[in-house]
């Protein structure tokens, strides 16, 4: 088990190429996820999209949120919350680029690090 990792973005296909690149750098190891878009098609982000994506990659070991825009980190805190309250605890929002964050947080949870260095990693990545 490690931690996940969600890549959450406006545009479907920013979230699709960004979960994608740190498929491609950490294979199969670590769970990913991505949505984005709103419900109809168009730009933005959809809160229960956001609960789907993290339940689906749910792991005790937690799950790293990583958001585009301030909608994106708006509803996935909303989402968050709408988590069963044991989960919640262990579902973090990074603060990093949404592709070198995604990027820096699968390669540390590939490692086997805790949902806390994957965060840190994610965040410090430009220092």
């Amino acid at each position: 088990m490690s931690v996940s990792v969600v890549v959450v973005s406006h545009s479907p296909k920013v979230a699709e190429g960004a979960a994608d690149m740190a498929r491609q750098m950490v294979g199969e190891g670590v769970k990913l996820a991505w949505t984005g878009g709103d419900p109809d098609g168009g730009l933005g982000t959809d809160v229960a999209a956001i609960v789907a994506a993290i339940e689906s990659v749910w792991s005790p070991d937690g799950v790293a949120v990583l958001v585009d825009l301030g909608g994106a980190e708006t509803n996935a805190e909303m989402a968050i919350e709408q988590i069963d309250e044991h989960k919640r605890d262990l579902v973090v929002i990074c603060n990093a680029p949404i592709v070198e964050g995604a990027v820096i947080a699968a390669t540390e949870a590939s490692g086997g690090s805790s949902l806390a260095a994957v965060r840190d990693a994610a965040e410090d990545f430009y220092g």
